[in-house]
């Protein structure tokens, strides 16, 4: 792993327990913040083609899954391909690993820097007087590198679960396949990072469309503001339970750390009264 990859490993775990913390009460707003900033610091030094943030995407609402931030267009390696031509795509597209699809486009394996590695250390040349001398790294296929069964993951999996599965298994990428297990696309660890590069325009939209189209609250009667994930609710609800579920809903967002209440509830009296 080289040394960009382990602060990016690093980060992710920071991120994502920084932000599980603040939905939980145990961590401030400032710490995600810090965090925020530690990934912005590193995006900058990333070679081209290498940022953390997927192409801009339609608006969308909700909690994230994978598909909100894969890459569709994944570079595949076939059974046959040899080693030498797995490195060679690897060094162009600046990649660790490559899904293994069969001729149908399922995926079956994934092929890693580390397999190919492990493979050449393991296929030193031998002496010249055994059997087998003129076999050559190069004649190793795909389909005999690769890790396999592969880990792979769902496009409507949340992020969190993406998250877990390449902890688990210590890898840094997984193909997001369907249910058949075609390949849809790829996730990284750095796609991952996205929700936490979220800029507070897109955090506050997303909030007031959640709450106009989940909860029917009146867009004018409830205002929305957000700086640096800390979302701010401010207006006039019909009641408690609204005003409770739209402190719970705004919280669920991706990207959110922190809702702070101002909002207000009518009263019988048809009198405003605010509620903590």
């Amino acid at each position: 792993m080289s040394r960009r990859d382990q602060q990016l490993d690093g980060l992710l775990r920071q991120l994502g327990a920084a932000y599980y913390q603040t939905l939980h009460g145990d961590a401030a707003a400032s710490d995600v913040a810090h965090a925020v900033a530690s990934v912005e610091a590193v995006e900058t030094t990333l070679p081209a083609g290498e940022s953390p943030v997927p192409a801009r995407r339609e608006r969308r609402t909700g909690r994230w899954q994978v598909k909100d931030v894969m890459r569709s267009e994944a570079v595949t390696v076939g059974e046959r391909a040899t080693a030498t031509q797995i490195a060679e795509l690897m060094s162009d597209h600046r990649l660790s690993s490559l899904p293994v699809v069969d001729g149908q486009g399922r995926v079956i394996g994934v092929v890693s820097e580390e397999d190919l590695l492990r493979s050449r250390e393991s296929r030193r040349p031998a002496p010249w007087w055994l059997p087998g001398r003129s076999r050559k790294y190069d004649g190793q296929t795909a389909a005999e590198l690769m890790t396999s069964p592969a880990a792979t993951i769902s496009p409507d999996a949340p992020l969190a679960a993406a998250a877990r599965r390449m902890t688990q298994h210590h890898i840094r990428l997984l193909p997001v396949v369907t249910p058949e297990g075609d390949l849809m696309g790829v996730v990284s660890r750095r796609n991952l990072l996205s929700i936490f590069l979220r800029t507070d325009d897109d955090i506050a939209e997303e909030v007031r469309t959640v709450l106009s189209d989940l909860l029917l609250i009146d867009k004018a009667a409830v205002t929305v503001s957000a700086r640096d994930g800390m979302v701010t609710l401010a207006g006039l609800v019909a009641d408690d339970d609204s005003r409770r579920a739209a402190i719970r809903v705004a919280g669920e967002i991706d990207g959110v750390a922190q809702v702070t209440s101002e909002l207000t509830v009518q009263t019988s009296a048809g009198q405003p009264s605010t509620q903590a």
